[in-house]
């Protein structure tokens, strides 16, 4: 450590008055701050103390004492209104009364100069047992260190401390998790409040000696990487608020944001505020990365003795590594990277990893987020298909999000994929009705935003507007007119085509139209419905505006949202809806068969048998391949068809069914487009599919035995339980069916229950329409009676509530 002497201007008085002037002076020093200001007013401290103990061992006799600093005066952390935190070690051989008369001569001092002192008298021995019974004790005294007199007592009291630390690590730590999180609850999260205590939130001071703590027990480590310049970062806020006000606090409070921000050379509260944030989230995130870790340890060791006595006696155990996607497995209770993943050549990697462990409520590895930061490849502008399907399967997973977003962003993959994030990542907002920063905001909205996905047609615009609504704040001007512009960049980049980047911009730009306009404009006047008809322009757009709506409000915080605001909203977009599809034609059937398809069409009639061509699909981007399916017209063809695929493990991404007529020919031809991709591994053979598909359809493969056999003995992850299946008689689409309308959590097998279900209600369909967009399915079919008629009402009603049934 410098000398005092180098430090300061500090005279040779060892007493309470010379001590204040010279303390004053360093405080003052403008060229000192941060560390070095810290270790040399600790410096100082230990000066004036130990000439003090010095003094008081001469006037009272007493030998074998010891004057230790613990906690932040330990580690030689002071800061300008610090406690000081002292214990003074005797080996019990002094008489009480001369015990009592030195530690007189040394608090009253430190009293006298209006310090504050956290104090105890003790020998080794009672240290050691107060630490036993005390976890807060314990904590202090692993950070102990000698200010003066014997050095030896606390060498050996620490020995004894640490050992008894590590030895009781299981039965500590979590104690001591416990204690993070009941302060957590109690304090808040840090880079989340307007006015954050720097101490005592999460994220913050104590959450730092927390993970020290973890560290010392040799159990777990926390990430090393910016933390200690988060530490640093949080500490220096604190020192200038400690000057700013003159008392010992740590709540950073609205009225002394600017002063402090000035006071480290900041440009306004705002700056302030989101390097405090920045600083929290690292702090934050060692802490959840550190305290899952303590726990596989704990749990692993408490599994050995159990386990050594189970070898061997099963062989029905549940693989290590239970794959979740491609390149993506569960491990230990963590998603990992596949032994064989390779980032290098997978630009996709990233976002299916984050995707897959989201939908699986797992957490995410640190070593494979860090391994897919390192090694991982740009991905192409605009990105392939599959990447923004990854995206938004992210985005729709519900509250795992969050968190798998978090741990991506710790380490650089968010902004590398999306740089228009940098601008709003731990940006503060001031008006007291948000609960967030505007990178959470935003990533709660989608959260919100996925409960609403089977209201609207595109879910995948309503998850893409979520996480962009916002995006324009950090830019001057009205953040909505910005947005609008990032948001058709971003969607661009993203790969939407020029269609729904239009509707994406217009969903950013008028995200707040539909609450203003309820609340603060007369509904019955015919002009305030049409202007909101014309800035949305079709029905489509208009209900994703209103779960976008619904969504934002609820991610802002319990005083954005309520009853009340929810009614006058619906009222308005019924009155709107109204008056675009007065507008709005009605949407009609498919288009005519292709030439390929009538092809196979007149194959399957010509052998009476199933007919099918797999190819993979011409555009670069494209997920998965094409499979088309020519069947002679029979019962069953679409859960047969779907089962088999399913038992595959292909996911459908998109399909077409259509009943075809050929001329001068007898019979029906069922005709299946689909596009399918592997969820993991390589593609079946085409011939095989046949030959399961000719099984399926003469009955001597069990389809749905076999996929239940599958789901129970690997059961698949799923995080968050999605928003219910729902399932809808879509009127005045066709003139020639009833039309039902399935939203869904996309699922394998989720097409085979739908077929199953429609044969149970004896229907015929006459054409299918599949859509996956990212985790959801949205499926529009056309069915008929056996005869071919339209349903009547009551019978339409009735199958609906067949088919959501049979995927409840």
């Amino acid at each position: 450590m410098t000398s005092v002497e180098e430090n300061t201007d500090h005279t040779a008085d060892s007493g309470p008055s010379g001590y204040a002037a010279a303390r004053l002076r360093l405080l003052q020093e403008e060229s000192r701050s941060g560390p070095s200001r810290r270790s040399a007013l600790a410096g100082l401290t230990d000066e004036w103390l130990n000439a003090l103990f010095t003094t008081a061992v001469r006037e009272t006799g007493v030998r074998g004492a010891t004057l230790v600093a613990v906690g932040g005066y330990g580690r030689a952390e002071l800061s300008p209104r610090s406690d000081l935190d002292l214990v003074l070690l005797h080996d019990g051989k002094a008489e009480p009364q001369a015990l009592s008369a030195l530690a007189d001569r040394l608090w009253y001092p430190v009293w006298d100069l209006g310090l504050a002192l956290d104090h105890s008298v003790r020998t080794p021995g009672e240290a050691r047992r107060t630490a036993a019974e005390d976890l807060k004790a314990h904590l202090g005294l692993l950070d102990a260190r000698t200010v003066a007199g014997d050095a030896g007592l606390l060498a050996g009291l620490r020995t004894s401390v640490l050992a008894d630390w590590r030895n009781q690590a299981a039965k500590r730590l979590p104690e001591l998790h416990s204690l993070c999180r009941e302060r957590a609850e109690r304090a808040g999260e840090l880079r989340f409040l307007l006015e954050p205590d720097l101490k005592e939130a999460r994220g913050g001071l104590r959450d730092v000696t927390a993970l020290r703590a973890v560290a010392a027990s040799w159990l777990a480590d926390a990430p090393r990487e910016g933390l200690a310049e988060a530490r640093r970062r949080l500490l220096d806020a604190r020192d200038a608020l400690h000057l700013v006000t003159g008392r010992a606090t740590d709540r950073l409070s609205l009225q002394e944001q600017d002063q402090v921000a000035a006071q480290l050379g900041l440009l306004d509260a705002d700056a302030l505020l989101r390097e405090v944030y920045e600083a929290a989230r690292v702090v934050a995130y060692a802490g959840d990365v550190t305290w899952r870790e303590v726990g596989r340890v704990l749990r692993a060791r408490a599994a050995r003795p159990r386990l050594r006595g189970l070898l061997g006696s099963r062989g029905d155990r549940v693989p290590a590594r239970a794959p979740l996607a491609e390149g993506v497995v569960e491990s230990d209770g963590e998603a990992v990277l596949a032994l064989a993943a390779r980032p290098d050549r997978d630009p996709v990697l990233a976002l299916r990893f984050g995707a897959a462990a989201a939908q699986a409520g797992l957490p995410v590895s640190l070593h494979a987020v860090r391994r897919l930061a390192a090694q991982g490849k740009p991905l192409p502008v605009p990105w392939p298909a599959e990447a923004r399907e990854q995206l938004l399967t992210l985005l729709g997973a519900g509250e795992p999000t969050v968190a798998v977003w978090e741990a991506l962003e710790a380490e650089g993959l968010i902004t590398r994929l999306l740089p228009d994030w940098e601008r709003v990542r731990c940006r503060p907002q001031r008006n007291p009705v948000h609960t967030w920063t505007v990178d959470r905001h935003l990533i709660e909205t989608a959260v919100r935003a996925s409960a609403l996905t089977r209201r609207v047609g595109r879910p995948d615009l309503l998850l893409m507007a979520a996480l962009l609504h916002d995006i324009g704040k950090g830019w001057p001007g009205d953040h909505s007119v910005a947005g609008e512009t990032i948001a058709r960049d971003v969607a661009t980049r993203v790969g939407f085509d020029p269609h729904d980047v239009a509707v994406l911009g217009a969903l950013v730009r008028h995200h707040l139209l539909l609450i203003d306009t309820a609340t603060r404009r007369d509904l019955d006047d015919p002009a305030t419905v049409r202007a909101v008809a014309e800035a949305v322009g079709s029905v489509g757009t208009l209900e994703i505006l209103h779960a976008l709506t619904e969504a934002d409000a609820l991610a802002t915080g319990p005083a954005a949202w309520s009853a009340w605001r929810g009614s006058l909203v619906a009222d308005l977009v019924a009155r709107v809806a109204a008056v675009l599809r007065g507008t709005t034609p009605a949407s009609g059937e498919p288009e005519i068969p292709t030439t390929e398809q009538e092809r196979l069409a007149v194959e399957a009639l010509r052998t009476g048998e199933p007919v099918l061509a797999l190819q993979a699909r011409q555009e670069e981007d494209a997920v998965g391949v094409d499979l088309v399916v020519a069947v002679p017209d029979q019962p069953g063809v679409l859960p047969a068809v779907a089962g088999v695929l399913a038992l595959h493990r292909l996911t459908v991404r998109a399909a077409d069914l259509r009943s075809m007529e050929l001329p001068d020919r007898l019979g029906e031809v069922l005709v299946l487009s689909w596009r399918v991709a592997a969820e993991y591994g390589a593609l079946p053979q085409a011939a095989q599919l046949r030959t399961d598909l000719v099984r399926a359809l003469d009955g001597s493969l069990d389809v749905p035995a076999k996929l239940a056999d599958r789901e129970a003995a690997y059961p698949r992850r799923r995080g968050v339980v999605p928003p219910p299946p729902r399932v809808t008689v879509v009127p005045d689409v066709s003139a020639l069916a009833t039309v039902l309308e399935v939203r869904a959590p996309d699922a394998v097998g989720l097409l085979h229950r739908i077929g199953r279900a429609l044969e149970s209600g004896g229907v015929r369909v006459r054409s299918a329409h599949v859509s996956t967009l990212g985790a959801n399915a949205v499926d529009t079919l056309y069915v008929t009676t056996p005869e071919g008629k339209p349903l009547d009402p009551a019978n339409a009603t009735a199958l609906a509530g067949l088919v959501a049934a049979a995927l409840s």
